[in-house]
């Protein structure tokens, strides 16, 4: 008697198994965003309690412990950003993606980038100018218009995620850009501000000035302008020796300057969508079919 070839492996429960690894990742950003609202809602607490304080050794002492709190809040964000980018590329790699993952991925982005950081841009923008002006009405107009403006940030992302899932299914030609801001690159500028200045804004007009910046970042994830995506990016290719240099000095500078080199980042990120839509005004080039709408 012959003997019989081996059993083909079952490949079934490899790729269940698969389908765990990415949404994980997204488990993971998922965590981040409710260890922010937790957070920060405490940081909240404590300078309400600084305020109240009639020691000023206690306010202090109170005062420096929000600090930490609303700096940890910020770490955590750049934490779910990272894992944000990993779950996906995951998938992609291992050939695991599917509309389970995909709408899991959005519903843990409203929370993690939309409601987290505005969250934390009300509490590191307004909630520490009480003691200071000297005029409860203003600071009570100011929370109210703090209020309408972080909730409209969180409706701006949440109807960036609801243009995504629309327009996934459609088939694109150019995956280089995404169409409007990425929400986790709102809430990455919104994090590295808060990381870079740490200690909570106390005057209203520095308060006013930064309820115009989140609304501003609220607008670019609705509009038409396009930021570079990275999802061309095949980390398997053979790359330039200077671009590993160029990745592990950026490494670097985020280890030991992470305050700055953070913020820079950010920044540039933000104005590169306006910087392309300016020259596209002035060099007008033809236009993709499609162009992808992800968050």
């Amino acid at each position: 008697m012959e003997p019989q070839p081996p059993k083909p492996i079952e490949r079934r429960g490899v790729r269940r198994g698969m389908y765990v690894l990415p949404s994980l990742f997204t488990v993971g950003t998922l965590v981040c965003g409710y260890y922010v609202i937790i957070t920060t809602q405490h940081a909240g607490e404590l300078l309400a309690a600084a305020a109240a304080a009639t020691l000023a050794s206690k306010a202090a002492e109170l005062t420096a412990l929000a600090v930490a709190a609303l700096d940890n809040a910020s770490k955590a964000i750049g934490l779910a950003i990272v894992a944000d980018g990993l779950d996906g590329r995951i998938a992609r790699m291992t050939n695991t993606a599917s509309p389970f993952g995909r709408e899991l991925d959005s519903l843990a982005d409203v929370v993690t980038f939309g409601v987290a950081p505005a969250v934390l841009a009300y509490v590191w923008g307004v909630r520490a100018i009480g003691d200071l002006t000297g005029t409860q009405q203003l600071i009570q107009h100011l929370r109210d218009i703090a209020g309408i403006v972080t909730f409209g940030y969180v409706i701006c992302g949440a109807a960036r995620l609801a243009r995504f899932n629309i327009d996934t299914v459609k088939p694109t030609s150019d995956r280089r850009f995404f169409v409007g801001m990425p929400i986790p690159a709102a809430a990455g500028f919104v994090a590295a501000t808060v990381h870079f200045y740490k200690q909570p804004l106390t005057t209203w007009q520095f308060s006013l000035a930064w309820l115009v910046i989140v609304g501003f970042l609220g607008y670019l994830m609705v509009s038409r302008m396009r930021y570079y995506s990275f999802k061309a990016l095949d980390l398997r290719k053979p790359r330039s020796y200077l671009a590993i240099i160029v990745i592990a000095l950026v490494i670097g500078g985020i280890w030991v300057y992470s305050e700055p080199v953070l913020l820079t980042l950010a920044i540039t990120y933000t104005i590169s969508g306006i910087v392309l839509r300016i020259t596209s005004k002035i060099r007008p080039h033809p236009r993709s079919p499609e162009e992808v709408h992800a968050a």
